[in-house]
């Protein structure tokens, strides 16, 4: 008896509690991995976007996309045509939201040769708007670079505002 006590003891005992647990949760655990990706993104059936990365990870109930090696993305407008590009090092995109958030040392150009410095920029795509609360630098189509805090834009960087520009502004009169 005493035997049987100390074998059920011991084959307990013996047990990984890493193999009980196998199949029982997939928390934290990507649905679907990928690497080189490329996704487009719409909105009301026209490309809006074609965002390649070196890494994505899908996690289908969260309806969530973590983008983390080397996010280059190409915007279009609403005819399809190509206005912009976003680099950075990664971003997530909330697919129920139509939101994607890209971070680390984030690069703006536009078509038009404006350029858009920042860490985090916030892109609606329902709405159609790009957003940050962070400390900016952009460099207008006039070669001008300013400074600020806080910024919001149409895609193609032409509707575009600066909420609390910093620095000195110094103008050339010629008389």
């Amino acid at each position: 008896m005493n035997l049987i006590i100390i074998l059920i003891l011991f084959i307990f005992a013996c047990q990984n509690p890493d193999i009980q647990k196998i199949g029982k949760t997939r928390d934290g655990v990507p649905d679907a991995e990928s690497w080189n990706a490329i996704i487009t993104l719409t909105n009301k059936g026209s490309k809006r976007a074609v965002i390649r990365s070196g890494h994505l990870e899908k996690y289908q109930q969260r309806q969530y996309i973590l983008l983390d090696q080397n996010v280059d993305a190409d915007f279009f407008n609403n005819e399809e045509i190509y206005t912009s590009n976003l680099k950075s090092d990664f971003a997530e995109i909330d697919e129920a939201k139509d939101f994607l958030v890209a971070m680390g040392n984030v690069v703006v150009v536009s078509d038009s040769g404006v350029i858009l410095y920042t860490d985090t920029l916030s892109w609606d795509n329902v709405d159609e708007k790009v957003f940050t609360d962070d400390s900016v630098i952009f460099i207008t189509e006039e070669s001008d670079t300013l400074y600020g805090i806080g910024f919001k834009s149409d895609i193609e960087l032409d509707n575009w505002e600066i909420m609390k520009p910093t620095g000195v502004f110094h103008e050339v009169i010629n008389d």
